[in-house]
């Protein structure tokens, strides 16, 4: 990533943006990690329900290999124009979590890797979720754990409510909305799946600087929002604000190698 302020997001759009700047540092990661925890192997169905620009289907298409089959869905345009446009075999499909576009029994994994939270109907998506899976077939979702044990986040929100305005921060505190452990084991148990179990994983994420784990927020995130009616110079000393708010913040993960930070999920793994 540049350390040019002038050149950010000078070129592409939110998911591009997206894509390049915070999949290889978190997302991709995680894929990792939860297709790790599911036990992947050949030949097995997979859906990822959320997918983004598609992080988890394409670790999950590896692991299937080409005797497997991968679907990849989410409501939004944009991400999935960013998926289709890299080589991967992965069937995209544009949806709603709340009705999935699939038959009944259709898939042997189901995933969600950080997105449940954001569904507009928890229950209805996880029961969706359980009627495409086969019999014992298996779930894994990840969700952020509370914002407490993810610093960055928790100094991003709150430089954002500092110097933006009371509940600028509302998009990035909705990421922890689903921390509560047993909140989310009750939810799988009441969408019928068997098994329930919650492991709590923390992963170390590294920018170059403070300033660059801003910069891509406010470029690939909801954050950017915030900003947008405001004119450059003003919207420069905002960004300028948080950045110094945030780097303070995070000083005690800071050296001469960058920013390294702890990132800290919950894993939902069960059976249908």
């Amino acid at each position: 990533m540049t350390h040019e302020p002038e050149r950010w997001q000078l070129e592409g759009s939110a998911p591009e943006l997206y894509e390049r700047y915070l999949v290889p540092t978190m997302t991709l990661p995680w894929a990792f990690d939860l297709v790790d925890r599911v036990a992947l192997r050949p030949g097995e169905a997979v859906l990822d329900v959320g997918c983004g620009t598609g992080a988890v289907a394409r670790v999950a298409a590896a692991r299937v290999t080409s005797t497997g089959r991968v679907a990849g869905l989410d409501v939004n345009g944009g991400m999935l124009a960013v998926a289709r446009s890299l080589p991967v075999e992965v069937e995209w499909v544009e949806g709603s979590a709340l009705e999935l576009p699939f038959a009944d029994e259709e898939f042997d994994v189901v995933l969600c890797q950080l997105g449940l939270q954001f569904f507009p109907d928890r229950a209805v998506a996880l029961r969706e979720m359980r009627r495409v899976l086969a019999a014992r077939g298996r779930l894994g979702a990840s969700v952020f754990s509370a914002i407490g044990h993810n610093p960055a986040t928790h100094a991003l929100s709150d430089a954002l409510d500092r110097h933006v305005g009371e509940g600028a921060s509302r998009a990035k505190r909705n990421e922890h909305s689903l921390a509560d452990v047993d909140e989310l084991r009750a939810l799988l148990d009441d969408a019928g799946f068997r098994d329930v179990r919650v492991e709590t994983a923390t992963r170390t994420v590294t920018f170059p600087s403070a300033a660059e784990y801003v910069r891509a927020q406010f470029a690939a995130t909801p954050v950017a929002a915030l900003l947008a009616d405001r004119e450059p110079r003003a919207r420069d000393r905002v960004v300028a604000l948080v950045t110094d708010d945030v780097a303070a913040r995070l000083a005690p993960f800071t050296s001469e190698n960058g920013v390294a930070f702890p990132q800290q999920v919950h894993v939902a793994l069960a059976t249908a």
